[in-house]
């Protein structure tokens, strides 16, 4: 089993925008305006890094989206 860092794209009612957040260190990685801005273009690709990972994307208002993992090549 590949060992991929775990991330999770959710929306902040706080700050209203969107964050993207190391699972295992809670660390917020980048903010986003819109969940679009986060999810098109590979922009979580560029944004985790070279070594990849797994995003899970939540729903504005609860609930999981979908689950992507970067590069596709180490999706268990």
């Amino acid at each position: 089993m590949v060992n991929l860092k775990k991330f999770t794209l959710s929306f902040d009612k706080k700050q209203e925008n969107w964050k993207l957040e190391n699972d295992k260190t809670d660390r917020v990685i980048k903010r986003f305006d819109t969940k679009e801005n986060a999810t098109g273009g590979g922009v979580l690709k560029k944004t985790i890094g070279k070594n990849g990972g797994s995003v899970r994307i939540e729903k504005k208002h609860g609930g999981y989206d979908e689950e992507r993992t970067f590069p596709r090549s180490r999706d268990p």
